[in-house]
């Protein structure tokens, strides 16, 4: 059974092909994984993306933000990524263009004050 989910996990791996980047699906929340690790760790052009993958009506947890956001403290690229801006998640690989990264941690520092109260 394919749901939505699998679906945008799909077309993102199709697209991290593509570029010829590596990358891993992390299985979180099993006796000997981390909690709170992003869907998809990639490095991509020399760069490492933690990537959470959530469909249209998902929510974060807290612990997938902090996470994000340690990535970005590293030198890594955090992102949350909904189906709605997957173009915008390319055209950025594409064009390294900061607006729509910029735009993608403040919606993650949205999530994080709405999810920390």
């Amino acid at each position: 059974m394919t749901g939505p989910e699998t679906r945008f996990k799909n077309k993102l791996e199709k697209y991290l092909n593509s570029v010829g980047s590596w990358y891993i699906k992390y299985w979180a929340g099993s006796k000997y994984t981390k909690e709170g690790v992003p869907d998809v760790l990639a490095c991509i052009n020399g760069i490492f993306y933690g990537i959470e993958l959530k469909s249209d009506t998902g929510r974060p947890k807290l612990l997938q933000l902090v996470n994000l956001r340690k990535i970005r403290e590293a030198g890594g690229i955090g992102v949350l990524l909904y189906p709605d801006n997957f173009n915008g998640f390319v055209s950025f690989i594409k064009t390294k263009n900061p607006l729509w990264y910029q735009e993608n941690v403040q919606m993650q520092d949205l999530w994080f004050e709405r999810l920390n109260k």
